[in-house]
């Protein structure tokens, strides 16, 4: 189509084929996302409404939770890292890493939270998050489920904002193996909830804020 379009050259893609394999030439191919290919496995799934309304300044810890998945490409092989962070203090209260993308991946996470009564958690409507094994897990804990409009990252921005952090100050695609990346990510989110301070959480660190928030409304 290229040559086509911008050089006037009419040539068969067969040609095309074979003149890239004489020179050793070989295009970039996206990845096929297969996170996608699993959300639209959806039907017969539950979906809840958006609960949350991009009602992101809140102010006491343990009410309001935001959760999704995100990929990790290192050395030619994908991980998988589900994570949840209170919305009010920036900490991450629980997070799992796979090197594969079962429903393991989100009930293990999920399993590490504290039963927070009403508590309200927010993700997207990903096949994960409607997965009727989840439901349960959530309403085992108590919790309510708010999920984002389809299509829209924004209403889910809290946890969108930590994966950017992650990616911009972690060198995870170097890392050899899964156990290197996993030791990787678990330092890193230690250092992000107890070290990293943030300007819009007073210069405190998401651990050192979440107790300053408690000690405000005890």
């Amino acid at each position: 189509m290229h040559l086509k379009r911008k050089k006037k050259i009419i040539m068969n893609h067969k040609k095309i084929i074979r003149i890239m394999k004489n020179y050793n030439l070989v295009a970039k191919i996206r990845r096929r996302n297969p996170y996608k290919a699993i959300m639209k496995k959806t039907a017969g799934h539950r979906t809840f409404e958006n609960k949350l309304s991009r009602n992101f300044n809140q102010i006491i810890p343990h009410r309001f939770f935001s959760t999704d998945i995100t990929y990790l490409f290192f050395n030619n092989r994908t991980a998988y890292l589900s994570v949840v962070k209170d919305i009010a203090s920036g900490e991450i209260v629980a997070w799992y890493l796979l090197p594969h993308i079962t429903m393991e991946l989100v009930l293990k996470t999920i399993e590490q939270m504290k039963p927070y009564q009403n508590a309200l958690i927010h993700s997207d409507q990903g096949f994960h998050y409607t997965n009727p094994e989840y439901i349960e897990k959530i309403k085992a804990l108590e919790m309510i489920q708010s999920m984002s409009r389809k299509g829209n990252c924004i209403d889910n921005s809290p946890i969108e904002s930590f994966f950017g952090h992650l990616k911009d100050d972690v060198d995870y695609k170097n890392c050899k193996t899964f156990e290197e990346l996993y030791q990787l990510i678990e330092n890193y989110i230690r250092y992000y909830n107890c070290e990293r301070a943030q300007w819009d959480k007073n210069k405190m660190t998401p651990v050192e804020y979440r107790d300053h928030l408690l000690a405000l409304s005890a």
